[in-house]
């Protein structure tokens, strides 16, 4: 094994000379915090071993204990954690999950998901001898189902570890995996178990690749179909280490610090066990994926001797665009060859309703409308739990019922964010979009970035009956809109858009690389030139045919597309063709993303939270959700129930919210 840590033996070690300047950094009033930093960070843990058994040769004294004396909080954890064998670390960590009221299941998937069978043989021993106790049992005793089953299996540190890959068993791997879980109605959760549990990692990579090829979906999303909760997050972490180790633990690092507060056990277990055995590669995936380094991340988050010991172990910055490590771009590369032979399917939250009885709906809504007050609750349970469709029957229906307009009834007894919400789901896709278009760009500011979300994730039909919404709507062409709104190469890319004549259909493989080459060579020209070359393929192919083409980016420029965009453009263009390539890639998890910026800080962003919630319901709300908890460990349901909060104090629009939303995950 090729070891890639920033943390490695120290050259003309002496653990005496190191003992004592630990111990006078130590002595008298006060610490010298920076001394004990730099000399602990500097020794591989096998050097540190040495250090304290110095220490209590020279000194008389436990090193650990007096750590523990003269430092506190957050840092003490992390130079003491420092201090302990890689495998009594893990069974500490381990021992803390199970121990007191609740389970830190988080904390299990990670260390058990992530171990290979050396490491796993020898965090059991050292839990034994810290403890008195059996691990398996503990976990048994702590855990339940499905996942209390597989963490048992990860437990024995039995994976084959051979090497050989025999393909007739890969082939069969694939097909049980596939009759344990799309094929049938039930899924047969110990098949998973079993085969996933087992198998060495470069045999279930070849398995991955065979299951995409027989059902068109990945492994990933065939597991958040078919399973759920702790197992769920348990066999995806399983399935994300078989693909690459490095970049399971570059998302867990990114998930410990964004956001409010920063989950630091989690970010000290993963920067002191792997310091030593692949950081340099966390690092590149960390900046393939969020186009941040992680130097940079921990910086801005963490302070003091704290953050300072961190960047130690994280070993330097990265540059944001520099060529990757081998290691990186095969990842790269890996990634949109999953992108690019995946078939999504996409699954919306909100149905047609059975029984459907537009005369009845509609003297429902009229009845709730009628008189003194109105009845919130009637109108949400049946606009909101009736199809598009649906609800123009139910418009028609109230005008030729009642010869009244149901929209200006509704506008008339709604208010606020409820009102623009119910109003939201009444109107047709095609005029929705106008509308939003519309208020984009109406008023002194434009919303660019709902311009570009809405342009950019939208078919050719789609934008097409938008053109005509607006026509009809506003007596004005949309082009004429954005020309008389935008500037520059921003209003090129969004008028090339809204042509709504994106080429469809599969991927060209002799243009994708002509396309991928012209990409890469554009990247040398002046900046013009390379966003009128970037417009004049992103614009315009197809998006498996895109997938493809960024693939081979990757090969030509041992670059990924995202990074080049991220650094060489910038403003409203390097939103727009950024908005592409992620949804190009992953267009569920960038509509999660969206929510998730919608929601996050201070306020929420209403407008694009009833834009996505509301267009997005009966197409591929479910997917969104499961990408939301993926990448930020809360469900959207949570999320919406709590920030939706402030304002509204009646909990309608929440409540409407909530059901658009469709479940907890």
């Amino acid at each position: 094994m090729v070891f890639r840590g920033t943390v490695t033996d120290a050259p003309d070690f002496d653990p005496s000379a190191d003992a004592e300047a630990l111990y006078n950094a130590m002595k008298g009033f006060g610490s010298d915090k920076e001394a004990i930093l730099d000399l602990i960070t500097s020794k591989s843990n096998a050097q540190r071993q040495e250090v304290i058994a110095a220490y209590k040769s020279s000194f008389g004294k436990d090193l650990i204990e007096d750590l523990k004396y003269e430092l506190t909080g957050k840092f003490e954890r992390l130079i003491v954690s420092l201090m302990r064998t890689p495998a009594y670390h893990d069974a500490k960590e381990i021992h803390d999950a199970l121990k007191g009221a609740g389970t830190n299941e988080r904390c299990l998937i990670e260390v058990l998901a992530s171990r290979n069978n050396n490491q796993i043989h020898e965090m059991v021993a050292a839990y034994k001898d810290a403890y008195g106790s059996d691990i398996e049992e503990d976990v048994i005793a702590d855990t339940s189902g499905h996942f209390k089953k597989m963490l048992v299996v990860l437990l024995q540190g039995t994976r084959d570890e051979s090497g050989v890959v025999d393909g007739d068993l890969v082939e069969q791997d694939a097909q049980d995996l596939y009759a344990a879980g799309e094929e049938q109605w039930g899924t047969d959760e110990a098949k998973f178990i079993m085969i996933l549990g087992n198998r060495s990692v470069t045999h279930l990579r070849m398995v991955f690749d065979a299951y995409e090829k027989l059902t068109e979906l990945s492994i990933e999303d065939s597991i958040k179909n078919e399973l759920s909760g702790d197992f769920e997050t348990l066999m995806l972490a399983v399935v994300q280490c078989i693909r690459s180790v490095p970049m399971f633990f570059a998302k867990r690092l990114y998930k410990s610090m964004k956001g409010l507060g920063t989950a630091d056990n989690t970010l000290i277990r993963i920067m002191i066990c792997r310091s030593e055995i692949d950081m340099l590669d966390i690092r590149e995936c960390f900046r393939l994926r969020y186009e941040k380094s992680l130097y940079n991340m921990i910086k801005d988050d963490t302070s003091g001797e704290y953050k300072r010991t961190l960047l130690n172990l994280c070993g330097g910055d990265d540059d944001l665009a520099g060529e990757f490590f081998p290691e990186a771009a095969q990842i790269a590369y890996k990634m949109w060859e999953l992108s690019s032979m995946t078939k999504v399917q996409l699954r919306p939250t909100v149905r047609p309703a059975s029984n459907f009885d537009p005369a009845a709906d509609a003297q429902a809504l009229r009845k709730a409308m009628k008189g003194f007050g109105t009845d919130e609750d009637a109108i949400i349970d049946i606009v909101a739990q009736r199809s598009n469709a649906q609800r123009q029957e139910i418009r028609q229906t109230f005008k030729s019922l009642l010869g009244r307009d149901l929209m200006k009834d509704l506008k008339s007894e709604l208010s606020k964010n409820l009102e623009r919400l119910i109003i939201g789901l009444m109107l047709t896709p095609a005029e929705f979009d106008a509308k939003m278009m519309r208020k984009a760009m109406e008023g002194a500011g434009t919303d660019e970035h709902s311009l570009i979300e809405i342009l950019v994730t939208r078919s050719n039909e789609e934008i097409q009956a938008m053109n005509e919404a607006y026509q009809n709507g506003y007596k004005k062409s949309l082009e004429e809109a954005i020309q008389s709104d935008t500037s520059g190469h921003f209003c090129r890319i969004l008028v090339s858009l809204v042509q709504g004549a994106r080429e469809e259909g599969p991927a060209d493989m002799e243009r994708a690389n002509a396309d991928a080459q012209e990409l890469a060579d554009a990247c040398n020209a002046d900046s013009d030139d390379m966003e009128m070359k970037f417009m004049s393929i992103l614009c315009t192919r197809s998006f498996p045919h895109l997938r493809k083409v960024f693939q081979e980016f990757v090969k030509c420029s041992n670059k990924d597309i995202e990074q080049i965009i991220k650094k060489e453009m910038s403003g409203d263009v390097k939103n727009a063709f950024h908005a592409i390539v992620r949804s190009v890639k992953n267009q569920p998890s960038y509509f999660a993303d969206r929510l998730y910026k919608a929601m996050k800080g201070l306020g929420t962003d209403d407008r694009a939270l009833i834009r996505i919630m509301v267009s997005r319901c009966e197409i591929d709300l479910f997917n969104i959700r499961k990408e939301f908890k993926d990448t930020h460990d809360a469900s959207l349901h949570e999320f919406i129930q709590v920030e939706t909060m402030i304002g509204d104090t009646s909990g309608d629009y929440r409540k409407t919210l909530l059901m658009l939303c469709g479940g907890e995950d």
